[in-house]
Formats: structure tokens, sequence, C-alpha cells
């Protein structure tokens, strides 16, 4: 059973007729498969079909399993750049002194030039619960305070005992 991506070569080819490629590139034209075949064994390499969808398919004269080798290389190199994107928390409460609150948005931003997405909580307890309106108005001091560094991915929204909001870096530039 044939995978996927895997590519068809040599004997496993079905099709008649070929549009073949060299190993150099250079185009021979629409050939049968018997004469693609017989080219890839005088040049000692794999007759592989790199286009089955077309017509008639595209098959070229390759070494099978550096092209494998090479893929797996490049697909190595780009995992090996890319940055996964990470979820940052930071809790809050309604009564946080103003020194801590500097310590806690250097933090947020510093999150944020990372390029991971911070979520920004403030928690309440008791009657805290009457006086809302105060982590609203810390949150909006946060979105203020990190303007030029964040996005607003998720507005402050209740949820239980909680207000949360979602902050994404902004684009590199």
């Amino acid at each position: 059973m044939k995978s996927s991506n895997r590519l068809e070569i040599n004997e496993e080819i079905r099709a008649k007729e070929v549009r073949l490629v060299k190993a150099d590139g250079e185009q021979m034209g629409v050939v049968d498969i018997r004469t693609a075949l017989q080219a890839a064994r005088e040049a000692e390499l794999d007759l592989v079909e790199i286009v089955p969808d077309a017509k008639p398919p595209v098959v070229k004269i390759m070494d099978y399993k550096k092209h494998l080798y090479d893929q797996k290389q490049k697909a190595k190199e780009a995992k090996k750049n890319q940055k996964q994107t990470q979820l940052k928390e930071i809790k809050l409460r309604p009564g946080t002194e103003e020194a801590d609150y500097q310590v806690k948005l250097r933090k947020i931003i510093e999150f944020l030039e990372d390029q991971d997405k911070v979520k920004v909580t403030i928690r309440f307890r008791g009657r805290e619960m009457a006086h809302q309106q105060i982590g609203l108005q810390q949150l909006e001091r946060i979105i203020t305070d990190t303007e030029g560094v964040a996005n607003v991915e998720q507005p402050p929204k209740l949820e239980g005992r909680q207000i949360g909001m979602l902050l994404g870096p902004t684009r590199k530039k």
C-alpha cells in the first residue's frame, strides 16, 4: 500500500508514456516507460515519478535515497527555525500596590517582546467582588501601558470570581 507522500520509483511506475527529465534537468520529452527505465539504468540512478497527476506523468532520473535525505534535512532545518508561541499568565489582585504593579508590568512586556501571549488575570476574594470596577481599571491601565508592544486579543471579561484578558505581541517588523 502506497503512503501519501511516497513517490513511485522504477518498476512501480504504472504509466505507459511519461515525460522524462534527465538528472541534469534537461527535458527529454514524452517517451515510453521502457525507454525511461533504460536511461535511468544507464545513468545508474533511479527513475522517480515527481508529478503523477500530469498527463503524461513527469518522471526524473535521480538518486532517490539522496533525494529523501535532502528532504529530511530541509524539514529538520525548517523545524529548527520555528518558534513555539507560549501562553504566559500574570495574576493580580485588586489591591496590588504600585511597586508590585510595575514588576508585573515589566514581566508582561518581557513576555510580549519574546513573542509570547500573556493572559492577565485579576482574582477577587470575598468583599472584593463588590469592587469589580477597580479590577477593570487595572486591566485598562495595563492595556494603555503596553500599547506599543501588545494587541488585545481578548478584551477583559468576567469569569466567575476573576476578570481576565489576553494580550498578544505586535508583529515584528
